[in-house]
């Protein structure tokens, strides 16, 4: 996914479509919108989408159904997703959405502000694990490319640390200036 990536509304309500745009306007980010799920798929698929506000209930594919799809699927299955639902507060609806991945169940009229924080939060932390994944990827590209360098020109084994060096002679272990100053005495008196 591109870093670029926006948001995409799904809502078969006109209505509905501009109030959420207008809602997410302040945050700056680049809104697309869909008005069935089939064509939420087609946009998802093409991989310019970094969150999905999802109508649960929509003529032909509803929010669950594009959920259980992305999911299948490695490109889209981390994408995250806020259903939005006009029809309250459901228990079997909750857990089979958060059962999918979703990331929040949003009742409708949204609140604006309740939104852009939960769309904000979401995208950006989508946004800081696909860069982190892509660093790892480019790490680890580093260090087999490095290995397969190694492999070819291996390097001299290093000598032991307790070992004396080569071409100087043996290290005398360090000692204090009254040691020094007995070895002085002795060498004169001898």
């Amino acid at each position: 996914m591109p870093p670029d990536a926006g948001i995409l509304i799904v809502d078969d309500h006109e209505d509905t479509l501009y109030a959420l745009e207008s809602a997410l306007a302040p945050l700056g980010y680049r809104v697309g919108r869909a008005t069935s799920g089939d064509q939420a798929l087609k946009q998802v698929l093409r991989g310019n989408v970094g969150l999905l506000l999802l109508d649960l209930r929509m003529p032909g594919a509803g929010g669950l159904d594009v959920v259980r799809y992305m999911r299948r699927l490695e490109q889209t299955q981390r994408i995250p997703v806020i259903l939005l639902t006009g029809y309250g507060p459901d228990l079997a609806l909750s857990s089979t959405a958060f059962a999918l991945g979703v990331a929040d169940l949003v009742t409708k009229p949204v609140d604006p502000w309740a939104l852009r924080t939960k769309v904000r939060y979401l995208y950006d932390a989508h946004q800081h694990r696909l860069a982190l994944e892509r660093e790892v990827r480019e790490l680890r590209a580093q260090l087999r490319e490095h290995t397969e360098a190694a492999e070819h020109h291996p390097r001299p084994a290093l000598p032991h640390p307790d070992a004396p060096p080569r071409d100087r002679e043996p290290l005398r272990p360090a000692r204090g200036a009254r040691a020094e100053e007995c070895d002085d005495l002795e060498k004169g008196r001898t």
